[in-house]
């Protein structure tokens, strides 16, 4: 395995952080005489860690290859002489960080470069949710925004978020993450910096914005929902994930009257090591295993999560049919409960209400909206274009993301999703009902929409190529025993779905079960999202998701014949 040695030792020489420079040095001299150091040094040098329209995404070490300052600051180099082009060198920017290792060094280098540059940087406080720095992009009407987070990936990761608005996007995109061709003009500034200590970096003069932000974020996130003494008869449970997203999340529920709200103590302060969990991820197997227990132990009669940034939410509820007595909601089932919310509201209301999700989400969103006269549009992957529809006013897709107030927070937020289940389940309770009950009239209104995906994890990246050419090539003539009727590749994009090219198909049946097939855009994965639909009878709901159930793993079982890997 070919090493180029001089080339590490020009990096470590332009590195600014001593510790990833000490760490290369140890890891250039082990690579003498050992394979795994080799082997781990080459992969850190195999290139840039590339710029897309997620922005950074890495495991933290030394190297090009990986997030540390030297990345940071090129990439910071970089979107500065982007926005100069785009916004006049005036431009200002916000800049907001987690709690992970690195997240506040990363932060500060960024503000350094920003102001080195001309622009004005606004600091947020210290390790606060990736909503509040969304929303503060469009509050202070800043042409962009950066959030220095990894979401909820392992403790090892971090990341390096861009959002666009101001002068450099104005339409209704205004405060969304960025899309095409941004992403690739800012890549292609990176790679101009030729070396990090030629970069410009000021020691002072940026603006560390105080609580006043928070205040305003809160003032609106609590004005979503109305308060009321049937708020303080809902028990509720609450985890941050070890994240930065609990102190927030509870101020506004007490704001808003939910004073019985009980959380997970062991997961409520920020820790960048997520010790409870083996992934900091709501939709992970065991990941709310803690509140549940918690949720027993107090009688609630919902869980409340967010992930480590506190963008997404996850829900769930008492259920004495299965076993530990509560069951986790999918993110389409969320999708559902916030999106006849939203569409009850919006429905009557000017300059065409619109609401929207991802191909990969359920279509029971276009049903509900369709039933009340509310415009309902399906995107590409990625809150990036949820974010973008026209006239939103609610917006999902199916891991989790919501966004429940796009006139101030143009991506998913956790928060103020969360505070609205809350006043629904209190609303419901009031009435002596529930959510599970609204599912239920849903599920006997409109049919029982399932959702479950099949995920095929690969280590060869070969593998996706050759199953995604096996279903284009061999097609699939019928799922669960009914035929396929319809066969649409989206790689030239779709007139009738009015999307742009993506690599993806979608296969739907005489049954109108359906499934989208596409790589994953992040991990070396194959993703099936699997769709059935199964009328109710009688108001028989249980036995109708019992046979969902059955037919999702029919459909699953096809679905691995077809792609042949």
């Amino acid at each position: 395995m070919d090493i180029d040695v001089e080339a590490v030792r020009r990096w470590i020489d332009d590195d600014p952080d001593e510790a990833t420079a000490r760490e290369l040095t140890d890891l250039l001299e082990q690579s003498a005489t050992s394979e795994d150091a080799r082997i781990e040094l080459a992969d850190r040098f195999r290139g840039l860690l590339e710029f897309g329209t997620a922005g950074l995404r890495g495991h933290l070490g030394g190297g090009p290859n990986r997030m540390n300052r030297a990345v940071v600051i090129r990439a910071a180099a970089g979107l500065m002489e982007v926005l100069k082009r785009h916004a006049g060198p005036d431009f200002s920017i916000v800049i907001g960080c987690d709690a992970r290792y690195g997240s506040r060094q990363f932060a500060l280098d960024t503000a350094g470069v920003a102001t080195a540059a001309g622009g004005t940087a606004y600091v947020l406080p210290l390790a606060m949710p990736t909503p509040l720095t969304a929303f503060a992009l469009r509050h202070l009407e800043a042409d962009a925004a950066v959030m220095v987070t990894a979401s909820h990936n392992p403790a090892e990761d971090n990341g390096y978020k861009v959002y666009l608005g101001g002068r450099v996007v104005t339409d209704s995109g205004q405060g969304s993450q960025i899309v095409p061709p941004f992403d690739a003009e800012i890549f292609e500034a990176i790679q101009a910096v030729t070396s990090v200590r030629d970069v410009p970096r000021a020691q002072s003069g940026w603006h560390e914005l105080d609580d006043s932000i928070v205040e305003a974020y809160l003032d609106r996130v609590t004005s979503l929902v109305t308060g009321g003494p049937e708020n303080a008869q809902l028990r509720i449970v609450v985890t941050s994930m070890h994240g930065v997203g609990g102190a927030t999340m509870s101020e506004a529920l007490r704001r808003r009257g939910f004073s019985d709200v009980h959380v997970v103590a062991q997961q409520q302060d920020p820790d960048p090591d997520f010790p409870t969990v083996r992934f900091p991820n709501p939709e992970e197997p065991g990941a709310l295993d803690l509140a549940m227990q918690l949720a027993r132990d107090v009688n609630a009669d919902i869980i409340l999560a967010n992930d480590p940034d506190a963008d997404r939410c996850s829900a769930a509820l008492p259920d004495p049919s299965i076993e530990g007595g509560w069951r986790q909601l999918t993110g389409d089932q969320v999708g559902a409960l916030l999106g006849l919310r939203a569409v009850t509201q919006a429905r009557g209301g000017e300059g065409n209400p619109t609401v929207a999700n991802s191909i990969v989400s359920s279509r029971l969103l276009s049903r509900i909206a369709q039933t009340h006269g509310v415009t309902h549009r399906v995107t590409l992957t990625g809150f990036k274009w949820i974010s973008r529809v026209p006239n939103l006013v609610f917006g999902y897709e199916e891991a989790l993301g919501y966004c429940v107030d796009p006139g101030y927070v143009r991506d998913k937020d956790g928060i103020s999703a969360c505070l609205q289940l809350a006043r629904f389940a209190a609303e419901r309770k009031a009435d002596g009902s529930s959510l599970r009950a609204v599912l239920d009239e849903l599920a006997c209104e409109f049919g029982l929409y399932a959702t479950s995906p099949l995920t095929i994890r690969v280590d060869d990246l070969a593998t996706i190529t050759t199953g995604m050419a096996n279903l284009r090539e061999r097609g699939v003539d019928s799922l669960a025993g009914s035929p396929v009727i319809e066969t649409t590749d989206l790689t030239n994009g779709s007139e009738q779905l009015d999307l742009p090219g993506t690599d993806a198909l979608i296969f739907r049946t005489e049954s109108d079960d359906r499934v989208v097939a596409r790589p994953s855009g992040t991990e070396p994965k194959l993703k099936c999202y699997c769709e059935v639909v199964i009328p109710v009878s009688d108001g028989n709901v249980d036995a109708a998701r019992t046979q969902a159930a059955e037919r999702l793993e029919r459909v699953k079982t096809d679905l691995r014949a077809a792609l042949g890997v």
